[in-house]
């Protein structure tokens, strides 16, 4: 379900360790200044590492403890079978 006060954030086409650090500083700026939910588009993101995905992972816990939720959007099948292989098909709503 689709929260009002949802950000949007395009992600990169290759989400690595080069892009990681400044989307971590991004989302923990947002949710220092009180936003806590995300809508992640993934619709040119063709690449993610373990790095990209560790982000992802600790932004979601963060965002949980505030009573947020991060969800995934357009994942590309390459992209999405990499979350089915670490599992996080569960955790995460993608839509």
């Amino acid at each position: 379900m689709s929260s009002l006060n949802e950000i949007t954030i395009d992600m990169p086409a290759m989400f690595s360790v080069e892009e990681a650090s400044a989307f971590r500083d991004t989302v923990k700026t947002c949710i220092s200044s009180g936003q806590t939910s995300f809508l992640l588009d993934f619709k040119d993101c063709t690449f993610i590492d373990s790095t990209g995905l560790g982000v992802i992972v600790s932004l979601y816990k963060k965002c949980a403890e505030n009573g947020g939720t991060i969800r995934l959007r357009s994942l590309q099948p390459n992209v999405f079978k990499i979350f089915e292989l670490t599992r996080l098909t569960n955790v995460f709503e993608i839509i």
